[in-house]
């Protein structure tokens, strides 16, 4: 931000925005844009404060996007020092219908709006700037729907045909080594380089030992607890450079539980596996949908048969009689001490519950841990169904009706040893 001078005409501040700094010139970005910017004003006042973001996405509000944040704030002011606002494109400023909120925010501290598109500051009551701003607005958003739909068809072509590695973190396991020239002439002329996965020396072999145990029927509790007693690195410990969001303490049973679930041990490249949540809300991906090479990319740790082997381990396992082990409670019950969901639990032939209050088999109990809790699921489903669940409503009229009430209250069952109660799920 700029220091305050003395001007004549109006005082505007300058709004920019960057989405990277991998892919984009913050300085350079920053230089056309205000070069837009004192165009419009020219012959109007000069540019006294300016606020740029850098790493913030189009899509994201302006009062998550820091500099824009303290524009709107410092607005709000009386010694603000600007009269109005100038940006250099409207793209780079606004998505959607962000400039309607915005515009109507500064409207009512006295601050107009100046874009290169209206030659000048824009007038919401005129009919011509209003058609301008919508189209403006749909533009920016078809411009955000076209890249995305031509980024993603781009990344699934590379990954299905030519089996090419997109970059991110190499499952452990592998390590990254050269894979030649980049397939794009100009990133090739620029020095870039291409990168495939390789086995790596040290954790290669725990890899295939993993799956090795789990198609001999051991437990994912019994491989992470023997992969901690015998000083076994674990995926975070063993590359700390790329996970310095994990602690890398020890095995858990997740980590062990993600191995024996990635496909790319196969030797196929695959993308696609998770989607990034959106503002309207992420969804999980079906394997159906992934993005999996044709051919092999790069050397397997495991063959294609026993991978598919090690997903049927884990799927649903019958009772005796081939029955499917079904929990009409999974998900709704929370434990009154610790806060945690209980597990689902086949004990003595039916189903049941238990906490364990964040304690798994990959490590010894620690002291002065409280004891298991352990629910029958016939017991409760019995008191479920002779309680008024919410107020205002009936008696479920069975055990059915009361899950399904549950669930369509989006209510959960808080257990403690003395009993329970329903309560709403922010509510714990």
């Amino acid at each position: 931000m700029q220091p305050e001078t003395a001007v004549s005409g109006l005082r505007f501040a300058f709004y920019g925005r960057t989405s990277t700094t991998e892919f984009q010139g913050p300085v350079t970005s920053r230089a056309w844009q205000r070069e837009m910017a004192a165009s419009v004003i020219s012959g109007h006042g000069a540019i006294t404060r300016e606020f740029f973001d850098v790493g913030c996405s189009r899509r994201v509000p302006w009062v998550r996007r820091p500099q824009a944040a303290a524009l709107l704030e410092q607005a709000q002011g009386p010694s603000r020092g600007f009269d109005a606002v100038v940006v250099g494109e409207f793209e780079r400023a606004f998505a959607d219908r962000q400039f309607h909120e915005v515009a109507a925010l500064l409207a009512a501290q006295g601050v107009a709006v100046w874009l290169p598109e209206t030659s000048g500051p824009v007038d919401l009551t005129d009919p011509d700037h209003r058609v301008l701003m919508q189209v403006l607005a749909a533009q920016s958003q078809r411009e955000v729907v076209r890249s995305r739909h031509r980024t993603l068809a781009a990344m699934t072509a590379q990954t299905v045909e030519q089996g090419r590695f997109l970059g991110g973190r190499p499952p452990y396991g592998y390590r990254l080594v050269d894979a030649g020239a980049h397939p794009n002439r100009a990133h090739a002329a620029w020095g870039r380089r291409q990168q495939r996965l390789d086995p790596d020396p040290v954790t290669a072999r725990h890899v295939r030992w993993i799956f090795a145990e789990r198609l001999a029927g051991r437990s994912v509790a019994g491989i992470a607890r023997e992969l901690n007693e015998r000083g076994v690195a674990c995926p975070s410990a063993a590359d700390p450079g790329r996970n310095r969001h994990r602690s890398g303490q020890a095995w858990n049973l997740r980590s062990v539980a993600v191995i024996l679930a990635n496909p790319r041990y196969t030797g196929r490249e695959v993308w696609r596996r998770n989607q990034c949540a959106t503002p309207g809300g992420g969804r999980r991906v079906l394997p159906a949908e992934w993005a999996i090479s044709a051919s092999l990319a790069h050397p397997a740790l495991v063959t294609e048969a026993d991978f598919v082997a090690v997903q049927q381990i884990r799927a649903a396992r019958v009772t005796d009689d081939g029955v499917i082990r079904r929990y009409l409670l999974a998900g709704l019950i929370r434990c009154g001490l610790c806060g945690r969901l209980l597990d689902a639990h086949w004990v003595n032939g039916r189903a049941g519950y238990r906490c364990r209050h964040g304690h798994n088999s990959a490590r010894p109990a620690p002291p002065g841990r409280p004891k298991n809790l352990y629910v029958r699921e016939d017991h409760l489903l019995t008191e479920l169904s002779r309680r008024q669940l919410v107020d205002g409503d009936a008696y479920a009229p069975n055990a059915l009706a009361a899950v399904a009430l549950l669930r369509s209250q989006t209510m959960v069952i808080e257990h403690d040893r003395t009993g329970w109660r329903v309560a709403a799920c922010d509510a714990i």
